[in-house]
């Protein structure tokens, strides 16, 4: 028997309709994950049965998949750690970013049984912390997510990313360069559904430099991005105010308050962090040609995809 959460009823009703899930066979596709993992000498991975079925999950059970995901994540993690593989939660520098509220999910789910929402926000020093810093913290905490959050798992997240703080030094490091590698982490390694982007209190520069992620993005997330200036009367009509923070008009507490409670999450699963330096890929002993990263993108940071058989 898999050694994973059960979820309520209802979502596990949208896990079988929707992400292919069939209860009874989950530990024949974790024993035929794992069996392929264990024939890659140049992966080394967490593997426990509640981090390998968000995998499957992510990927709506398709082994080929769930295959061309991890490998991609762990990869991804070896190769840029500064953005994607946190292992020390306790570091001073680490815990004083968190502690500006740049990024944060909410303490409930939209529709209370629906995707996590999340907050971005750009108010963060240039002098001090770069977009990387930001990288960081979103994927560590989205990291924990996916073993902890049963409705991230299943229903996906959605972003809302506020803008109106950002200054020219923010869009400057947001580089070409800098988008490949955070776009193809987040929407192609990372197992979890993006619902929709919400780009709030945009003025019409802060729009156009936005606009130039779009392209990175697959065609189906594409559809899934707004663009809302200050009038936040649109977004309510999505999200409604009762799942929102105190500063955005919301119901729920504020996000400094929140953030600070969140400090206790990391102190419990410190242990988690430090595990992941002990997992990644060796490309000196990848069987056949060793992964070319920066070959996997393409024109406009499109994806190439890895043959992982």
């Amino acid at each position: 028997m898999a050694n994973i959460k059960p979820l309520s009823e209802e979502l596990q009703k949208i896990a079988c309709e929707e992400l292919n899930e069939v209860p009874s066979r989950i530990p024949e596709d974790l024993a035929a994950l794992r069996q392929w993992l264990q024939l890659q000498p140049h992966l080394k991975v967490r593997d426990d049965d509640q981090f390998l079925v968000q995998f499957l999950r992510g990927c709506k059970y398709s082994l080929e998949k769930a295959k061309e995901k991890i490998d991609l994540f762990y990869s991804l993690k070896s190769r840029y750690p500064e953005m994607f593989n946190t292992t020390d939660v306790k570091e001073e520098e680490f815990r004083k970013f968190h502690r500006l509220g740049c990024f944060q999910i909410l303490p409930k789910p939209l529709h209370e049984t629906g995707p996590r929402i999340a907050f971005v926000r750009y108010n963060y020093s240039t002098k001090d912390y770069n977009i990387e810093d930001l990288t960081k913290l979103i994927v560590a905490m989205v990291e924990l997510s996916i073993i902890h959050d049963p409705y991230i798992c299943i229903n996906g997240m959605v972003y809302i990313v506020d803008i109106g703080s950002a200054s020219p030094s923010h869009f400057l490091q947001i580089t070409p360069n800098y988008c490949k590698k955070s776009v193809s982490f987040i929407e192609k390694s990372m197992p979890l559904r993006i619902k929709s982007l919400y780009f709030i209190n945009n003025s019409t520069a802060a729009q156009q430099a936005f606009r130039i992620l779009i392209p990175l993005f697959s065609e189906k997330l594409q559809k899934r991005i707004h663009f809302i200036g200050h009038n936040l009367e649109e977004l309510y009509s999505e999200i409604p105010i009762k799942y929102l923070p105190k500063e955005y008009g919301g119901e729920l507490p504020s996000l400094e308050s929140i953030t600070a409670e969140y400090e206790k999450t990391w102190d419990e699963n410190h242990t988690f962090f430090q595990e992941n330096a002990q997992y990644g890929t060796d490309e000196t002993l990848r069987r056949g040609k060793p992964l070319d990263i920066d070959g996997l993108f393409g024109v406009g940071g499109s994806f190439r995809k890895i043959n992982v058989d």
